[in-house]
């Protein structure tokens, strides 16, 4: 139950887990103890109270003795919500399914790792990538054309490309970028499960309105594809940073770092998976590409077909079938498909007993743990927001804000504070697209006015989730690229914040002076290129370094 009481005190949670995980780099700790300070909030009052009665025979004594005694009571109390929310987090059909494709994902790693295709690919992407900026430019297409699930995205670029960026000294945190950056912006401009789940949304938007005669949901999403401006100059963004080979920020140090020494993560930093030092060097004479391509192509063929398969209905086109399409079960099906390719190959080619697959098996799990981990508590901060009703409090503060010529730029700043302190960009669009179309309607009776707040809710949804360590899909791109989590939302967010600082400047020029986005959109991909360099050169001024690593000396340092 939501109390009143807890409006601005439900920030706290939230907060705190990503303020600490941005300090202290711990992110298991940092979201446990903000799962933990939700319990506590939840159960303080009625701690209080237990405290007061039970001292109410000490007189004037009582209550300040309540207050502080409530507290002593609150901890352990709000320890045992804390773990009350984490198995409801678990138990969540969707994220037990995200858990299991996780998992069998990490075995499917394993086996490309053992059978030697990571080794054999590595060596044929080298003849052909011999530059960061290729290896980069690849990873990005690949992003682009895995527009239909960001998980699987992540999953499939992530696993393809790592190895590849490793021996092109690109850093973890770079591949990270380029990766989560695309992923789920592609993913809000096509056909795609996250495009399905607006659609339903929008639809009964319009429903609640009432309205007899309306434009469908999918024409609404159309009309609203040029004003989803934070994903588009996302991507583009991508591409000027990849093509220019420019960086700034703490991406300009890991750069550097990683082109100078070979290291291409942080000597301190934990790799959300390692799988070399988990699985050691694989014992393969002579590596195979389909070791790796079979893999990579069953659980892009299984993945894809399966959601096909979950979305039919007899007399369904490809739209419906799409649009319907179960993509966590298919990602599962997908990953399991992955792990018995690598069955195959193992037997097939002689290079694994069937004793030595089940480990393999087993052993990718592990390669996962972490991420996992990760995954719970981020699902348990959001148990915790909905408990204390964060969302619906961000969103009830900015409705006093109802200037049309502003509000598209009021949704995408509400909705990157919901997605950035919630880790959820589809909570995101749940909270706000039932509060922003009617607002939107009423204050202007304007299709078009609709068609902008529901742009800007996914760019708000995508710029908060970039920007926040208890995102899903952040916590997964760092996972299947083998980047710290901590260090690719650190680098990652002077990107985001640039390209989310010209959005609003975008909207905010359609909405006082009513310029076509179409003419803004190329206006602000021409800003990022400006930005991208004149940032690069002062950064690299400040630090003494070159704007382009690869320009600096490559001081190669096998230790």
């Amino acid at each position: 139950m939501i109390v009143e009481t807890y409006e601005p005190l439900s920030l706290v949670p939230p907060l705190l887990a990503i303020v600490l995980a941005i300090v202290t780099r711990q992110a298991v700790l940092s979201l446990f103890v903000g799962v933990w300070s939700g319990g506590v909030l939840v159960t303080y009052t009625d701690s209080v109270a237990l405290v007061t009665e039970l001292l109410s025979g000490t007189g004037g004594f009582a209550e300040p003795l309540g207050l502080a005694g409530g507290l002593l009571v609150a901890l352990p109390w709000g320890l045992v919500v804390s773990f009350e929310w984490v198995i409801a987090a678990i138990s969540d059909d969707f994220h037990a399914t995200i858990i299991l494709f996780t998992l069998l994902l990490g075995s499917g790693v394993a086996f490309i790792w053992n059978l030697g295709g990571s080794h054999a690919v590595r060596d044929w992407a080298l003849r052909r990538l011999d530059t960061q900026r290729k290896g980069n430019v690849a990873t990005w297409g690949l992003g682009l054309v895995m527009f239909f699930d960001d998980y699987a995205n992540t999953a499939i670029v992530g696993s393809a490309m790592k190895d590849v960026s490793d021996n092109l000294r690109i850093s973890r945190e770079k591949l990270s970028y380029v990766v989560d950056s695309t992923a789920a912006p592609v993913a809000t401009l096509g056909i795609s499960s996250w495009v399905a789940f607006q659609l339903g949304l929008i639809r009964d938007a319009y429903d609640d309105l009432g309205l007899a005669d309306h434009p469908s949901a999918f024409e609404v999403f159309v009309a609203s594809i040029p004003f989803n401006m934070y994903s588009i100059l996302a991507i583009a963004m991508v591409a000027i940073v990849v093509m220019t080979g420019r960086d700034y920020g703490e991406m300009l140090d890991a750069e550097h770092r990683s082109w100078r020494t070979a290291r291409v993560i942080r000597e301190d930093a934990t790799p959300m998976q390692d799988v070399a030092s988990d699985l050691g060097d694989p014992e393969v004479q002579q590596p195979r590409l389909r070791s790796f391509f079979v893999p990579i192509s069953v659980l892009v063929v299984v993945t894809f077909t399966s959601a096909l398969w979950t979305g039919y209905e007899p007399g369904a086109g490809l739209w419906e079938m799409v649009t319907g399409a179960d993509y966590a079960a298919a990602l599962v099906y997908g990953s399991f498909g992955m792990v018995l390719s690598g069955f195959w190959i193992a037997y097939s080619d002689d290079i694994m007993s069937l004793a030595d697959s089940v480990e393999t098996t087993i052993d990718g799990f592990g390669l996962m743990l972490t991420a996992v981990s990760i995954l719970v508590l981020a699902w348990s901060i959001g148990e915790v927001v909905s408990a204390v009703g964060t969302g619906e409090y961000v969103a009830a503060a900015a409705e006093g804000v109802l200037d049309p010529a502003v509000l598209p730029v009021v949704v995408l700043l509400v909705a990157a504070f919901i997605a950035f302190s919630t880790g959820t960009s589809w909570g995101t669009m749940t909270i706000l697209t039932p509060i922003a179309i009617p607002v939107a309607w009423s204050l202007t009776n304007d299709h078009t006015m609709v068609a902008a707040v529901v742009g800007t809710i996914f760019s708000g949804a995508i710029f908060g989730d970039h920007s926040s360590p208890i995102s899903d899909t952040t916590v997964l791109s760092s996972t299947f690229t083998g980047a710290d989590l901590i260090d690719h939302v650190r680098t990652q967010l002077y990107y985001a914040v640039t390209v989310g600082i010209v959005a609003v400047v975008l909207l905010l020029v359609w909405g006082y002076v009513g310029i076509t986005p179409f003419a803004l959109l190329p206006i602000g991909v021409v800003a990022l290129v400006g930005l991208v360099y004149g940032l690069s050169e002062l950064d690299a001024r400040r630090k003494g370094l070159d704007p382009v690593a690869t320009r600096a000396p490559a001081e190669f340092d096998e230790e």
